[in-house]
């Protein structure tokens, strides 16, 4: 039974995660475990060309939170890079031309356009630069990413406000998150997120975007065996080939994503 999914609008202010959502996010414990032994299935998931990706990490975070996924894609092959820039403080002016630069330095050495992974604040911004600099991207992978909606239906605009120095009304902000990126965009995302509503983490309505449910914590998505192989899935598709995931191409496939318009008992706690 399919149950009507409404994408918010870009100022619509959701309700942020409940606390029993919150609480949940003690799993993510569970995920960071599971991830050296999910390792011999994950090393069968489907292979690329090698081409570069860059990864982005979530709001306060560094490169050390996304070490498992830049581990994982490197021995699957692709020339993966780190942002680079410390803590992620979020979208401020300096920022944003540092990752134009990165991208245009990564293009340029390997001749290539270059995918983004983008965690949480992370893929939001990876969205904006899609936006910016289409001839240089090739995919987009957000992982619990707002795609849309006020910054109030997470349960981390405060801490937003306080490292970023944008409220959450900043007109500047709304154009972050707003626009439809040209470039296959994939959003990886829970509906028992912890922190991001997960209505606002559905990918805009273009005919290269894509969501994809899985049970993870918006802790833990950067382990979580089920995310990283979808992302590895993704990344391995030829460029200008791009298709849809198919979450019913295996039993496997079938058991561990999921449709997010579907009904399932996660919505009964989701916002």
């Amino acid at each position: 039974m399919k149950k009507p999914t409404m994408r918010p609008t870009t100022h619509q202010v959701l309700k942020p995660p409940s606390l029993l959502c919150m609480a949940l996010e003690g799993r993510a414990v569970f995920e960071w475990g599971s991830y050296l032994a999910a390792w011999p299935l994950l090393k069968n998931a489907p292979r690329g060309d090698g081409h570069p990706v860059l990864v982005l990490p979530g709001l306060i975070a560094g490169d050390r939170s996304t070490f498992p996924i830049r581990r994982y894609l490197d021995r699957l092959g692709y020339a993966v890079y780190k942002w680079d820039q410390g803590i992620n403080i979020g979208p401020r002016d300096h920022v944003i031309r540092g990752l134009i630069d990165k991208i245009k330095q990564i293009q340029m050495q390997h001749e290539q356009k270059l995918s983004i992974v983008g965690w949480s604040m992370g893929g939001a911004m990876a969205n904006a630069l899609a936006l910016r600099m289409p001839e240089q991207i090739r995919s987009v992978i957000t992982l619990g990413s707002p795609h849309t909606g006020h910054p109030k239906g997470t349960n981390a605009w405060r801490v937003f406000e306080l490292v970023s120095g944008f409220s959450h009304d900043d007109p500047r902000l709304m154009e972050l998150i707003s626009g439809k990126p040209s470039v296959p965009t994939t959003s990886i995302m829970s509906k028992t997120d912890g922190i991001v509503n997960w209505r606002m983490s559905l990918a805009s309505d273009h005919a290269m975007a894509e969501n994809i449910e899985v049970s993870a914590t918006h802790m833990g998505m950067g382990a979580n065996a089920a995310v990283l192989w979808a992302m590895a899935d993704r990344l391995a598709q030829k460029e200008g080939e791009w298709k849809p995931f198919d979450k019913n191409a295996s039993a496997f496939h079938s058991l561990f994503f999921r449709d997010p318009h579907r009904f399932r008992l996660a919505d009964l706690i989701a916002p």
